[in-house]
């Protein structure tokens, strides 16, 4: 956690000086309440899961930093972002992995605190259980995410 810490401050400090970050405290009552909506997600080049731009503008060259609400029993496809992220389990009992595919037997199960990363170009899936999760991201922007199999993508599926 500690290094968690100091990752976030470290990157923090290195955004650009016509940012200012917020003063923000948040209880996990406030984290889930926080209104969520469509709009952010592209913004937020996540793959699933409703999120909420916390700091900064993923689409921008920059420090950002995002909570992503992912509802139970949610699947998301192998996909990658071209920038690199790092990753907090606020809550909810997260399944993540590595691949170009989704793959169920190469889900690690990250409780509450775990961390983990997402490295630009690299190919990731996750999925939620019973419960709901939410992940707190940070990276530099600008970001997107690109899906493995484009038939997968449900930006497209939409359109």
């Amino acid at each position: 956690m500690k290094l968690t810490l100091a990752g976030l401050f470290l990157l923090l400090i290195s955004q650009s000086a016509d940012k200012s970050l917020p003063q923000m405290r948040l209880t996990p009552a406030e984290i889930r309440a926080l209104d969520v909506n469509d709009e952010q997600a592209e913004r937020a080049g996540v793959a699933s899961g409703r999120p909420k731009i916390l700091f900064g503008d993923p689409q921008e060259a920059g420090f950002y930093c995002i909570l992503v609400f992912v509802p139970p029993h949610t699947t998301i496809q192998a996909h990658s972002h071209r920038d690199n992220r790092m990753a907090t389990v606020l809550s909810g009992e997260w399944h993540f992995g590595y691949g170009d595919r989704f793959d169920a037997s190469a889900l690690k199960t990250l409780p509450p605190g775990s961390v983990y990363s997402e490295p630009g170009g690299t190919n990731h899936f996750a999925q939620s259980g019973a419960e709901p999760v939410i992940v707190q991201i940070s990276g530099f922007g600008p970001t997107d995410t690109k899906y493995f199999d484009p038939a997968n993508d449900p930006g497209a599926q939409r359109r």
